[in-house]
């Protein structure tokens, strides 16, 4: 019986020495009164920063990639489906340690890297000569 007394009164103190003393939530701002950010939701329950994966499909032909410019934001997960249809060839990006294997005429590979750093990069074919002939695209991370 004493033990239950002693809970009761335990419980009570907890309980009324905590009321009013959690941080309120500004609902416009999202930021509690301590200052820390709390993330807010925009449309249907998505934050409203997200990264996203950006798959392009390029195809090498001789001296040259079947896409040329690829954009994507900072954060993002890029993925490279990239193919060879003729000659000898591969994809290197430097700046994100990007590359595939040299690939023969009909063989594919699929590469993912993020993309962490802002700015405009080339990529290119590594084989032989082939960047300085042309064989070049840029990414740019926004």
């Amino acid at each position: 019986m004493v033990l239950v007394v002693v809970v009761i009164l335990v419980g009570g103190y907890f309980l009324f020495t905590n009321q009013g003393t959690a941080p309120e939530t500004d609902i416009t701002t999202g930021t509690e009164e301590t200052g820390v950010n709390i993330p807010l939701l925009v449309g249907e329950g998505e934050p409203t920063t997200q990264s996203q994966v950006n798959e392009f499909t390029v195809e090498a032909r001789n001296f040259r990639f079947s896409v040329e410019e690829m954009k994507v934001k900072q954060g993002d997960t890029v993925r490279v489906v990239f193919s060879n249809g003729e000659g000898l060839h591969d994809w290197t990006i430097d700046e994100f340690s990007a590359k595939t294997k040299q690939l023969k005429a009909g063989e594919s590979e699929a590469i993912e890297f993020v993309a962490d750093k802002i700015g405009t990069f080339e990529y290119y074919c590594s084989v032989g000569t082939h960047r300085q002939m042309g064989m070049v695209g840029k990414l740019i991370v926004e």
